[in-house]
């Protein structure tokens, strides 16, 4: 370590970064990147103690050639950009040289305020120009040049400069990320201190990215009490967007309060109960008896209330809208010449489910594997097309929208692409755009959760129909509601239930486990088939070490020796954990290794994006048009610059290093990521550490993703626990009992 260098002034007061961090003070000349989005800036500085100039990095805001800055950081050796300085804390300060503060000035900083007016400004008063403008701003009238009018642009710029650089500083003596700083002055304005010291809990509340920790963090360095309402307040709104996380839409009051007082180390009853009747007060959340479901007391954020009041009414005003007389006739006079065209024959309980899709306002198919949905949802749509009917489908996902393109013959999209999605003004098909057409057909509906189901119906013309295909067995939703689950228990909506299991489907032996799964039986194997016609696999191990190399042999070896599968591009292992000896993070680094040893790569973290991995896109990012579960290929790694290049099927999207977070390795995800996707082959390790997720939909969901094959590597022990709790944790919802009461009103 260079000992010339100053070390962090103990007076500084110590932060989340830790001690002995070095202390640079300098002069900045030149900015050469600033995102306003997330204060995230490169620049040069001329520095003390330093040759030439210097480059810091880091989360620095706005800053201003001239200014000076004292900034808190550790040297990095950049692959690309040398030696830089990354900063973890700063101080921003006025310039101390004439020179300094002409360049300051004339910088564009202060509207009005460029080069020959910054010189005459200095010229009056000196280097005391900078404190005239703090304290007496009227004396600037004194310049030649300068006006009531320019006077008063150049305050109102000089004031909220002021405001940011004591805003920045704010946020770092109370440790919060400085990214947020541009957000928050977009919010609060000038007045943004003085609104975070009243209540800092109001930033969890309105800042997408900070939580109530982050918040909470902040207001007991201000002095605020632990018991303080604000906070308990703060804490059963973060409580209830927690439990909407795990699928919840409502929480019983008791159980919240038992939530809250852990997350608070202790709340009194009374405190609670006060938040509570505060945030009620101001239409924050809602409070109700629902009898129906045996809960005293459900509570609410107001937010969900109203998004699943909304979808109950607006389905049942879609069901309550008439359809043309005579449309059924219509229908089953077109199907013998489809069945024709198609060269099948439709079994009866197929043919009433293509009948009642076309002829109702809202149709659900459900079915397991096997049972004819394909079939089915190709036929509707013929019989639509038909009948002159404008029909789109879509799906939750990019990856179930392709299998659905695929499988009807007819263009699919995702829901969200349908409606067309902006990221800043929302849907653009609303309830003021309705979409154009006759009827939607929607695939995968166990995926929808309320928030887009909601979206969808707002799009809807009263005269659509609406379809949904699914299989109520799967896992529900990661969003939160049981959208499907729902709308099945209210019996408000005509339904295919799909049972027949055709003589073809049954020949495969994953079609036949999966039913089995579903019926809490134990799988089997074909003892007299072989590969490559063999397409079901149990090989028994209790031991996870030796279970994870089974994995790993299986998907380098034994799969494409014996059934020619490229373990790249056609093999999936799907586990139910992210961590532990067979999670996917230690099965993604074991696979990585085995199937793609080298090249260039990328570190973040602890993950090596490597040239040609496999890689799934973690979040929506509607600006990259790339989804949540989209799985795609590693084209270029930039080791350099931290930068990737991802083949989307086909599509090229380009990932910067604060972007790859985004992105996680693929060779094995979790089973939740598969839904909507099918694979040719799928591996699925199943032991007893996994017990915490042992359920019967998961195994059920796990083997219906594979097309050719499905290799299981666990303990009988693990497949009888998941096998016996088909009891799937209890979303809190009311949509089956909204529409029971509309229906029978």
């Amino acid at each position: 370590m260079d000992t010339d260098r100053p070390v962090l002034d103990p007076a500084f007061g110590p932060g989340a970064e830790g001690e002995g961090l070095a202390c640079l003070k300098g002069e900045v000349l030149a900015v050469s990147f600033h995102n306003p989005g997330t204060g995230w800036t490169v620049a040069r500085v001329r520095a003390q103690g330093e040759a030439g100039q210097t480059t810091v990095v880091g989360c620095l805001g706005s800053l201003t050639p001239g200014e000076m800055l004292e900034m808190w950081g550790v040297w990095k050796e950049h692959p690309r950009f040398g030696r830089q300085f990354d900063v973890a804390r700063f101080v921003q300060a006025y310039p101390a040289s004439l020179h300094g503060i002409v360049r300051y000035l004339s910088s564009g900083l202060i509207k009005g305020v460029g080069p020959t007016m910054a010189e005459r400004l200095v010229d009056r008063f000196g280097s005391e120009v900078l404190e005239i403008m703090d304290r007496e701003p009227e004396r600037l009238l004194e310049v030649d040049g300068v006006g009531r009018k320019k006077l008063e642009g150049i305050k109102a710029s000089w004031d909220e400069q002021r405001a940011i650089r004591g805003l920045m500083l704010f946020l770092q003596t109370h440790e919060v990320p400085t990214t947020y700083a541009p957000r928050i002055f977009t919010l609060y304005g000038a007045g943004a201190i003085e609104k975070l010291r009243e209540n800092p809990y109001e930033l969890a509340y309105v800042i997408r990215g900070i939580g109530f920790r982050t918040a909470d963090a902040m207001a007991l360095k201000l002095g605020f009490a632990t018991d303080a309402v604000e906070r308990v307040e703060a804490a059963i709104v973060y409580g209830l967007f927690s439990m909407s996380e795990k699928g919840h839409l409502f929480f019983p009051e008791e159980d919240l309060y038992g939530h809250v007082h852990e997350l608070l180390g202790g709340v009194d009853r009374e405190r609670f109960e006060q938040a509570l009747a505060g945030l009620q007060e101001r239409k924050r959340v809602r409070v109700e008896d629902l009898p129906e479901q045996n809960v005293e007391r459900a509570v609410w954020l107001t937010l969900f209330w109203k998004m699943e009041s909304d979808v109950a009414s607006r389905l049942f005003g879609l069901l309550s809208h008439p359809c043309p007389r005579n449309f059924r006739e219509k229908v089953e006079k077109l199907l013998p010449g489809l069945e024709r065209e198609a060269g099948i024959s439709l079994s009866n309980e197929q043919r009433e489910a293509v009948v009642g899709a076309c002829v109702n306002k809202a149709y659900i198919i459900t079915g397991g594997p096997g049972t004819g949905k394909t079939t089915i949802t190709r036929m509707i749509v013929q019989a639509l097309s038909k009948a002159g009917l404008k029909t789109r489908l879509c799906a939750p996902t990019g990856r179930a929208a392709k299998r659905m393109s695929e499988a009807s013959g007819a263009p699919a999209s995702t829901i969200h692409r349908m409606l067309q999605y902006q990221p800043d003004t929302g849907f653009q098909h609303n309830e003021e755009s309705k979409l154009k057409a006759d009827a939607v057909l929607v695939d995968e509906a166990s995926m929808l959760d309320v928030q887009l189901f909601q979206a969808l119906l707002r799009a809807l013309p009263l005269t659509c129909r609406l379809i949904l295909v699914g299989d109520v067995n799967q896992l529900p939703s990661v969003g939160p509601g049981n959208v499907l689950g729902d709308l099945l228990g209210s019996e408000a909506v005509p339904t295919s239930l799909l049972s027949h299991i055709y003589r073809q489907a049954m020949e495969s032996f994953i079609v036949r486990n999966a039913h089995r799964v579903n019926a809490g039986e134990f799988p089997g194997e074909d003892p007299e088939a072989s590969p490559p016609h063999k397409d079901f696999w149990w090989i028994v191990q209790e031991d996870p070490l030796k279970a994870r190399q089974l994995v790993l042999d299986s998907v380098c070896r034994r799969i494409p020796a014996a059934y020619g599968l490229d373990p790249l591009r056609d093999i999936q292992v799907l586990a139910p954990m992210h961590k532990g000896e067979v999670g996917t993070q230690a099965l993604n680094r074991a696979v990585q290794e085995a199937v793609n040893p080298g090249g260039r790569e990328v570190v973040r973290g602890q993950t090596r994006f490597r040239e040609g991995d496999r890689v799934i896109q973690l979040r929506n990012n509607y600006e990259k048009d790339v989804f949540n579960g989209d799985l795609g290929f590693i084209e270029e790694a930039d080791p350099e610059g931290g930068e990737l290049l991802v083949d989307f099927d086909g599509r090229m999207v380009q990932y910067e290093a604060a972007e790859l977070d985004e992105l996680a390795l693929a060779y094995a995800i979790s089973v939740h990521k598969s839904q909507g996707s099918e694979y040719p082959a799928v591996v699925i390790p199943l032991l007893t550490q996994h017990y915490v997720l042992l359920q019967r939909n998961l195994l059920y969901t796990a083997l219906t993703r594979a097309r050719k094959l499905v290799v299981l590597v666990g303990s009988r022990r693990a497949v009888g626990l998941a096998l016996r709790n088909n009891r799937s944790e209890r979303r809190f919802t009311h949509l089956r009992y909204r529409l029971q009461e509309m229906v029978n009103a």
